[in-house]
């Protein structure tokens, strides 16, 4: 067999791709900024911010080996190098077989996926974190959490002649995730929860309009996902190719259904359909789709997204009868979400789309894949909220993880920042205002 060689088209491709995965968390950013009250914006904005730079760091430092080296033969973690990515600079990427782009390539697309991971918690706990409390959560949670998950979900092993060594836990497992709907939304909406938890109410919760301030950002941000998403989807296939192709096809659909079903059941039980629940909505469709994407065909990713955006639409509600703020409804939409459509492969899942997928139930091919996909959803589930609870409360405990009543009142732009995201007084000079 010829060794495996370059593919400019395909290293082009992930090359767009991971451009269009970073986007997505300035996007959040937007998204999540939009939502919250005037004077909270800056400071939801820098979580997103801050994430990219603190993730970017750790990931040459130790991030990629710890999820993706092959230092080690365990199913828990890649392995404890420090070299820094300095000695892989002319190496192919081998994920389960070599593929025909740089390990670069692979390491920074792969790289976009930790970014935005912890940032999505960041919704959960808006208007009362301190914001370096933040950054140490985001360091200590990215390494104890994600870069582990990240290994036992996308680690399909180092592939040496015949041999392949390195397989995470739930990839050996025959778990199906195409693009990460356990390694990054149900371990995203399970952390949120925990802090959710931890923090506690914002002041006022339930008592005061807590309405997002512009619409109009949270359109904007929703639509930068909805774009860059299709690199986070597509782009995982790591080839311009069939695969990549059904991956961009089903994210579409999907998304579009999950809106459509939203604003659908806000029709139903409030009379009118909101753009923020349309947003909101796509997002919805988004995460769902992530996992399945490329394991099912486009007339079930369209059920997929309907259920999704009808089933996330009455899950954000959740958290007002029992009782916990999670302020911009991680756990409703990431959570639930990132569940429902973990689950949803081992109903709609089918080779023939596939040559590695498994048959689900609507394809005769029982309940074992269906087993497979809770399983990992569960494990994902239970191993973040645990350990997010465990280093919420160290921070907590510690340096504190949550600012004052005064501070949250006044606005934790001002308290943490300095700054405020919209400055409303006007000055003039020689009568002309400018």
């Amino acid at each position: 067999m010829a060794p495996t060689v370059l593919n400019s088209g395909d290293t082009a491709w992930m090359l767009a791709s991971t451009a269009l995965v970073l986007l997505m968390t300035p996007g959040l950013a937007f998204f999540y900024g939009g939502m919250v009250r005037t004077k909270s914006v800056l400071n939801m904005m820098m979580m997103s911010m801050i994430t990219i730079g603190i993730v970017s760091v750790l990931w040459v430092i130790f991030g990629f080996e710890l999820a993706f080296g092959h230092s080690s033969d365990s199913p828990w973690y890649g392995g404890f190098s420090f070299s820094g990515l300095g000695g892989v600079v002319n190496d192919l990427a081998n994920n389960g077989g070599v593929y025909p782009i740089p390990v670069l390539v692979f390491a920074t697309f792969q790289l976009m996926f930790a970014v935005i991971t912890p940032a999505l918690i960041s919704g959960a706990i808006a208007d009362r974190a301190k914001f370096t409390s933040w950054a140490v959560f985001v360091t200590l949670w990215a390494t104890i959490v994600y870069f582990p998950v990240a290994h036992w979900v996308f680690a399909f092993g180092n592939k040496v002649g015949d041999k392949v060594t390195s397989v995470g836990y739930l990839a050996g497992k025959g778990l199906e995730d195409f693009a990460g709907g356990t390694a990054v939304h149900i371990n995203a909406g399970a952390a949120g929860l925990a802090l959710a938890l931890i923090l506690g109410k914002r002041v006022g919760w339930r008592k005061e309009a807590m309405r997002p301030h512009s619409l109009p950002l949270v359109m904007l941000g929703s639509g930068l996902l909805w774009f860059g998403w299709f690199g986070f989807n597509a782009g995982s296939a790591l080839a311009a190719n069939g695969l990549a192709g059904l991956a961009f096809m089903n994210t579409q659909v999907a998304t579009a259904a999950a809106l459509l079903g939203w604003v659908i059941v806000e029709k139903i039980r409030d009379g009118h359909p909101t753009s923020l629940g349309a947003a909101s909505g796509a997002v919805a469709g988004l995460v769902a789709i992530t996992p399945a994407c490329a394991f099912v065909a486009p007339w079930a990713a369209v059920i997929v997204g309907l259920i999704a955006g009808a089933l996330c639409a009455m899950a954000v509600g959740l958290k007002y009868k029992l009782g916990f703020d999670d302020s911009l409804d991680v756990v409703g939409v990431h959570l639930v979400g990132g569940l429902w459509g973990c689950i949803s492969i081992g109903f709609f899942g089918t080779h023939v789309v596939n040559s590695v997928g498994l048959d689900g139930i609507f394809y005769g091919g029982g309940t074992t894949l269906l087993g497979k996909q809770v399983f990992g959803a569960l494990l994902v589930l239970a191993y973040s909220f645990i350990m997010t609870l465990i280093i919420g409360f160290a921070i907590h405990k510690t340096i504190g993880l949550r600012i004052t009543r005064d501070a949250e009142v006044e606005g934790i732009d001002l308290n943490e920042h300095a700054e405020s995201s919209y400055e409303m007084a006007s000055s003039s000079r020689g009568g002309s205002s400018l």
